[in-house]
């Protein structure tokens, strides 16, 4: 029987591409027991971060994708927890923008099976966001850590570089909303939401066609 729960953290920092620069919430999960933690984006505020892991082994830093304001605080929450960064590969031209001095730990690949406290974290490469976006999704948490592919309300926004409309609906379309209608879909910003309650729009989505 495992233990495994997950925790949540607000951080709160800038989000800059092509030019902009906006002040945004991130949502930072941690999922885990008492001994060791997964950490799922590390954004802004990287002593928050390691205050909350507390001293328990980090198996990973997962980074959803590479937009500065998921990965921002990797490095320096890295180097305090020593644990490794991982991220898809087809990111790293974002990560790169905010990282340039040091590639990441470790690639996620879609399929790949993270274990933390006796659960598991399957990644689910879901580009559309970015093209390097991943998602977690635990059964035994009945949990999909969603990053910024899908929020309560819709997908995530694909109006700027290195992201695009059609890809985001395909990924929501067949890697997400097959999940059970019942998971709990914790998202990289704002509240968190259901797979069932998200599933029915997909339609008003593409309609509006953003």
């Amino acid at each position: 029987m495992s233990n495994a729960r997950v925790e949540h953290l607000t951080t709160s920092g800038v989000f800059s591409l092509d030019g902009g620069s906006w002040k945004v919430d991130n949502n930072v999960w941690l999922v885990g027991d008492d001994e060791e933690v997964v950490v799922i984006d590390a954004p802004h505020e990287a002593q928050a971060i390691i205050d909350e892991v507390n001293g328990r082994r980090v198996v990973a830093i997962v980074c959803t994708h590479g937009h500065n304001d998921h990965v921002n605080a990797a490095l320096e929450v890295s180097d305090a927890v020593h644990g490794p960064v991982l991220l898809h590969p087809d990111d790293r031209v974002l990560w790169n923008m905010t990282n340039p001095e040091r590639v990441p730990d470790g690639a996620l690949a879609d399929g790949q099976v993270i274990t933390v406290a006796g659960i598991e974290l399957r990644v689910i490469h879901t580009p559309g966001h970015a093209p390097g976006a991943v998602c977690l999704y635990s059964p035994e948490l009945g949990a999909l850590f969603s990053g910024d592919t899908l929020f309560q309300g819709g997908p995530g926004a694909t109006g700027r570089s290195y992201s695009d409309f059609p890809t985001i609906i395909a990924s929501i379309r067949d890697r997400l909303l097959t999940l059970p209608g019942d998971t709990v879909v914790r998202t990289g910003h704002g509240d968190p939401t259901t797979i069932g309650a998200e599933a029915p729009h997909l339609q008003e989505w593409i309609d509006r066609g953003h």
